[in-house]
């Protein structure tokens, strides 16, 4: 069995108002087994492109490699823009050395409510992937239970949106398109995106997503 263990710890600030919310970057960030394109850091997989699309967003004109340099400008749009990381997932067991989140098995789950008893000011919660088994949101609903919450359905549009009640405030989730490929096909079956094809056929799923994500991010 692969060990998996979360290789960073979550980048919170004090001033920090949105936590984005996976699960555990590919295991070669475990290892330190970077490819040329990787940066190691949060979401630093070039393949699973997050940076991607805030890049396309905010028109950032970032490096993709293992430079700090790389890392120190992905940490600084963060601190400028309030957002924060903290994936659920604090360590899990493989048989198979893959990403995959079905994958995972003897999981262990960060104290994310701990941290946002910490950090006060976060109100909304960001999760890259929905409600399916061993994504963000399935993991912070099982984690919910320990502290007798739970999520309340706000929109049930894409992205869906729940919120909770914490210590006199109220957290908003929202359960972002993941940004993988693997959830390309998904993206490709969806009212929203077919519609927007059909009048644009050059439209893909990266476009799909920038538009998803410029609203939150």
């Amino acid at each position: 069995m692969f060990f998996h263990k979360h290789p960073y710890q979550p980048f919170i600030k004090k001033d920090t108002t949105k936590l984005i919310v996976g699960t555990l970057p590919p295991p070669r960030f475990t290892t330190g087994e970077l490819l040329e394109n990787d940066v190691d850091f949060c979401y630093g997989s070039y393949y699973n492109s997050l940076w991607l699309y805030i890049d396309e967003i905010y028109q950032l004109n970032l490096r993709y490699d293992n430079s700090q340099e790389a890392i120190a400008q992905r940490k600084a749009f963060l601190i400028a823009h309030k957002i924060g990381v903290c994936d659920i997932v604090d360590s899990a067991e493989r048989d198979k050395i893959d990403a995959s989140d079905l994958g995972m098995q003897h999981i262990k789950l960060r104290d994310l409510v701990g941290y946002l008893k910490r950090y006060p000011n976060i109100n909304t919660l960001l999760f890259i992937g929905g409600n399916s088994k061993n994504g963000p949101e399935y993991f912070f609903r099982k984690h919910l239970k320990d502290y007798n919450l739970k999520l309340e359905l706000v929109s049930n549009e894409v992205p869906r949106v729940h919120q909770f009640p914490l210590d006199q405030r109220s957290i908003k989730t929202i359960s972002l398109t993941s940004s993988s490929g693997a959830a390309n096909i998904s993206i490709s079956r969806m009212p929203l995106y077919k519609q927007m094809k059909a009048r644009h056929p050059e439209f893909n799923t990266f476009d799909f997503r920038v538009l998803q994500y410029r609203e939150y991010l």
